[in-house]
């Protein structure tokens, strides 16, 4: 427990007799008050000291090397999104690796070298310049060339980009300790599964399903780091992973969770300066938040915490008439689903 300088000195003083003049400014306190500095100091060092044998207290690489030395357990990287992107041109016109597309927030870095065929258009690999969930952009929105191409008219992609995830957070990688130390796995029990499925980047939550099709069989159900539903690579990436770590014989099958899309619509009262689809923007985004903290976590979205996201969002005086899926209750949320934005009226 911490002592001050003060409490250190007037401790010693108090054992120093009384026959001797211990008042301030006399000999003995003069020389006493150095060494209770002292002392202070290495109240405070061996508080420090002791602090950071409790993990809650630790963060960044202190946190990293303390997991990682007690059971293996490292932290998972932020990753660079990827996606296809289909780019129209000139026949024999030509993007290179290194070549750039645009978004309006973000590049992606051309992966390959691609020629434009008769048909006028080439689809190809591209990668975000950036690593984290920045390079998670909706569809249509790589629409332009940073640096003009000679010969190639116009790009855009498909589908929306989901497969960037930033690094794991310390609560995240605290989490996946105390569950490793909290719900040990053994004997192909579905801890073995779950902590698996968890050492893969960009999965955020796991459910196991023990016997879902008869004896020894096993399902491994998931969602990606932001909370949404995986990906087929990264359902490949799990399966492989688990597959390879495995040293027994149930059959393993790997699902994403499936999504139930959370649609409003609300009457909102906006304060001065704001318009509506700029406060719709970030209503979308505080539900998103609150539905990726509690994905996997609870079997319903709460009505209440919804209206109270609304009202807690910045431009928004007041709402009225709120309807969730178009009713005024919990949405119950199903074992093997998850809870994804949908769209707001």
């Amino acid at each position: 427990m911490y002592r001050s300088e003060e409490q250190i000195k007037q401790d010693m003083l108090n054992n120093v007799k009384n026959t001797v003049d211990k008042t301030q400014n006399s000999l003995v306190h003069d020389a006493l008050s150095p060494a209770a500095i002292e002392f202070a100091l290495m109240y405070m060092e061996l508080e420090e000291v002791a602090n950071k044998l409790d993990v809650e207290n630790l963060s960044g690489e202190e946190l990293e090397r303390f997991i990682y030395q007690r059971t293996g357990i490292k932290r998972k990287p932020a990753t660079k999104a990827t996606t296809v992107v289909t780019i129209s041109g000139q026949e024999g016109a030509k993007i290179s690796k290194g070549d750039l597309v645009g978004a309006d927030t973000v590049n992606f870095i051309s992966l390959e070298d691609k020629t434009v065929g008769p048909n006028g258009q080439i689809t190809v690999l591209v990668e975000c310049e950036k690593v984290g969930t920045v390079g998670n952009v909706p569809a249509g929105v790589i629409k332009y060339f940073p640096v003009s191409i000679a010969g190639l008219v116009d790009v855009y992609n498909l589908e929306a980009v989901t497969n960037g995830y930033d690094a794991e957070s310390d609560d995240e990688l605290r989490e996946r300790y105390y569950e490793k130390l909290q719900r040990p796995a053994k004997a192909g029990n579905k801890y073995y599964y779950e902590q698996w499925a968890k050492e893969v980047v960009g999965v955020g939550g796991v459910r196991v399903v023990p016997r879902w099709d008869g004896p020894l069989t096993v399902k491994v159900v998931i969602i990606d780091s932001n909370g949404q539903p995986a990906s087929q690579d990264l359902i490949d990436d799990v399966f492989n992973h688990i597959e390879e770590e495995r040293p027994f014989g149930a059959d393993v099958t790997v699902v994403s969770a499936e999504p139930v899309e959370i649609n409003l619509s609300v009457n909102l009262a906006l304060a001065d300066g704001y318009i509506e689809q700029q406060v719709k923007d970030y209503i979308s985004e505080n539900i998103t938040e609150y539905l990726k903290f509690i994905a996997f976590k609870t079997n319903y979205i709460s009505y209440a915490q919804i209206g109270s996201i609304i009202l807690e969002t910045d431009g928004v005086i007041d709402y009225s008439n709120l309807k969730v899926n178009g009713g005024m209750a919990n949405i119950p949320i199903g074992n093997e689903e998850v809870a994804i934005m949908g769209v707001i009226e």
